[in-house]
């Protein structure tokens, strides 16, 4: 009976993810989100980057962002070279089947970027229009099932902005956020009246890793409850 006691208490902590055990988080993200994740005189910060510092000293744990590209991070996730993606990233029933998220920390829109003068009302005005999105990001999926939109895909919003700046596409669907980011620099471009589609974000964990995601959330809980999580919202937001 005893060594079957410590065989099921082996088990059980093989079952465990040995991120519990680790004093390092590595974070996964792509600084190409500005205010969310952006480099800022060759250090990665905004946004994602203080709330995941936060709640990594909630759980007592250090953390080491490792930047690349956005179509790579669940992969990277999965093949544990991170620990969690924070990334602006919106929790969509696809991604659920791969990892898991934790409670949404964020809530975002996605919307039309245009020249001025030429508003769009409804996203389903996009059909037959050239559209710039960044891959593998909400607004790719968003325009994709627009039945007749000849969709673009760049690897940063900056590109994407540059190619409606230069002509090159007629309008680009993006994040609200990073979105009045641009228009504040590019005097010439506005964000259309269309009704934008909102969505959730959250951090991205490994199925197997449920003692991290329940850690995660009750960190979060504690960012939000001792004003941490509102200073945050108003250096980035307002």
């Amino acid at each position: 009976m005893k060594m079957m006691k410590y065989f099921g208490m082996f088990i059980l902590m093989g079952m465990m993810s040995a991120v519990m055990f680790a004093k390092t988080l590595y974070v996964g993200t792509n600084a190409e989100f500005a205010p969310f994740e952006y480099l800022e005189k060759g250090k990665i910060t905004g946004f994602d980057i203080e709330l995941m510092n936060a709640l990594a000293k909630e759980m007592k744990m250090d953390i080491k962002i490792e930047n690349m590209a956005f179509d790579g991070l669940l992969p990277a996730l999965q093949m544990k070279k991170v620990d969690v993606v924070i990334a602006g990233m919106t929790e969509t029933p696809e991604r659920k089947k791969a990892v898991n998220f934790t409670k949404p920390y964020f809530k975002a829109k996605q919307v039309i970027i245009t020249k001025k003068g030429k508003d769009i009302k409804d996203f389903q005005e996009l059909s037959g229009k050239k559209v710039g999105v960044m891959l593998g990001f909400t607004g790719d999926a968003v325009v994709s099932d627009i039945k007749g939109a000849k969709v673009q895909r760049f690897d940063a919003t900056y590109s994407a902005v540059m190619a409606l700046e230069n002509g090159k596409v007629d309008a680009v669907v993006a994040d609200s956020e990073p979105a009045k980011k641009y228009i504040a620099s590019y005097k010439d471009l506005s964000i259309a009246s269309a009704k934008a589609e909102e969505e959730d974000y959250a951090i991205a964990v490994r199925k197997n890793d449920k003692v991290l995601l329940e850690n995660l959330n009750k960190a979060m809980e504690k960012v939000k409850a001792n004003g941490t999580y509102d200073a945050l919202l108003k250096k980035y937001f307002k």
